[in-house]
This record gives C-alpha cells, sequence and structure tokens, in this order.
C-alpha cells in the first residue's frame, strides 16, 4: 500500500468554492474510477486556505492507471474547468507505511 497526499493551497476567500466543485464533481469521478479517499481536510491552525487529501493505492502503477482513467472521465474535466485558477500551490507526496504502522 501507499498513500498520495496532496496539499492544495488556494486563493484568499476561494476555499468555499473549491469544495462545493470537489464534492459535487472532482470526488464523484475519482469514486467513478476506484480511487480510495483515507481523508479530506482543511486548515484551521497554520498556514489558511489549504485543502490536504489521502489516497490510498495498492503501488504507483495502480495510481498511475487510476489517475490516467480519471482524467479521462468528462466529470473530472468540468471540475477543472471550474476549479481553473483558484489553486496556487499544490504539494504531493507518495508515502509508504513503516511496518509498524496500522494500515487503512
Amino acid at each position: 500500500m501507499i498513500v498520495n497526499i496532496r496539499t492544495y493551497t488556494l486563493i484568499s476567500r476561494k476555499l468555499p468554492t473549491y469544495l462545493k466543485a470537489f464534492e459535487d464533481l472532482g470526488l464523484p469521478a475519482m469514486q467513478r474510477h476506484d480511487m480510495q479517499l483515507m481523508g479530506y481536510y482543511t486548515s484551521v491552525i497554520g498556514p489558511q486556505n489549504q485543502v490536504v487529501h489521502l489516497w490510498r493505492y495498492d503501488d504507483l502503477a495502480d495510481m498511475e492507471r487510476k489517475r490516467a482513467n480519471r482524467d479521462g472521465d468528462a466529470g473530472w474535466q468540468e471540475f477543472l474547468k471550474q476549479t481553473e485558477g483558484l489553486v496556487l500551490t499544490q504539494e504531493d507526496k507518495v508515502m509508504k507505511p513503516a511496518a509498524f504502522s496500522p494500515q487503512s
């Protein structure tokens, strides 16, 4: 198992717009392609206007295959169109659990 941790910093005051588009369009598109959301969070203390989401995959090949399938989804393309220009920065990490880590 691997976990993809994605952190987006959004334009100030655009967080609600982004979250609504993700809930309505982005998440359903990802779920149609068996992408497994482990958690979706917004910042409260520390850097503001951030979302952090965690996705579970079997391995890198699984992640690449699912992303490629998602990218061709019309709902995903509409999500990208509606959120264009809202994300200032994006950080993407792929992590693997330590031997003693609880696994989801």
